[in-house]
């Protein structure tokens, strides 16, 4: 018997599915998971644990949607000269660049906090 409350999560046919809508999420319709993550308070970090010691400088709490956390995240590895990532709604640039990032943002308009030291 199939229980009442299982749905269908990923197919082969249009990867993954839309928990709310149940379409493939390229496709998605209602843009259940399009509300930014951030709380809007900026904190600039850096850290090393868990990457082999290399140093990143990560940047959160950013409440912006995919997209535009995508665009910014480019130009602030561009500002950089270094590469990176945006995971999750956390920017990633490599290396440490705090102090380049926080007036790249300041100057953009965000409010950016200094975080762990």
């Amino acid at each position: 018997m199939k229980s009442s409350s299982s749905s269908l999560v990923y197919s082969t046919d249009g990867g993954t599915m839309c928990p709310a809508c149940r379409q493939p999420v390229k496709q998605c319709q209602c843009k259940a998971n399009a509300a930014p993550k951030g709380d809007g308070v900026v904190r600039v970090s850096r850290q090393t644990k868990g990457r082999g010691g290399k140093t990143v400088t990560l940047v959160k709490g950013l409440a912006l949607d995919a997209d535009a956390l995508a665009v910014l995240g480019k130009q602030l590895r561009t500002a950089c000269g270094s590469g990176g990532t945006v995971k999750d709604g956390v920017i990633e640039v490599q290396g440490d660049h705090c102090d380049l990032i926080m007036k790249a943002l300041a100057s953009q308009g965000h409010q950016p906090k200094r975080v762990g030291g």
